[in-house]
C-alpha cells in the first residue's frame, strides 16, 4: 500500500501565533502517525516561486493523511495556522511501483 504525504509551502506573517499551530498539530500528527521528512531548513528555488517554509509529511498511507487533514484535532490546530500564515498545502498518494 503506498504512503500518504503532506507537502506544505507556507509564508509566516505572525511567528509568535505559529507556535501555536506548531505546538498544536502534534496532537492529530502523533494520532495518525505523521512523521516530519522535513520541516522548514535550507533550500533554493530552482524554479518557479517560492515560500519561506517547506514541509513534508509522512503518513502510513493516503488514507490516513486524508484522515488526519480532515480530523476534529487537525481542525483545532489548522484555527491557528490560517491566522498566522498563507501557503498550499496537498495531500498526495506516494508511488509505489
Amino acid at each position: 500500500m503506498p504512503k500518504g504525504y503532506w507537502i506544505g509551502r507556507i509564508d509566516v506573517s505572525d511567528p509568535e501565533a505559529y507556535k501555536k499551530y506548531v505546538a498544536a498539530n502534534a496532537e492529530a500528527f502523533g494520532k495518525y502517525g505523521g512523521r516530519f521528512l522535513v520541516r522548514g531548513g535550507q533550500f533554493e528555488a530552482m524554479e518557479g516561486s517560492s515560500r519561506q517554509r517547506n514541509v513534508v509529511l509522512e503518513f502510513d498511507s493516503y488514507e490516513a493523511a486524508l484522515a488526519c487533514y480532515n480530523s476534529p484535532e487537525y481542525a483545532k490546530a489548522k484555527a491557528f495556522r490560517t491566522d498566522a500564515s498563507e501557503g498550499e498545502l496537498v495531500v498526495i498518494e506516494g508511488y509505489d511501483p
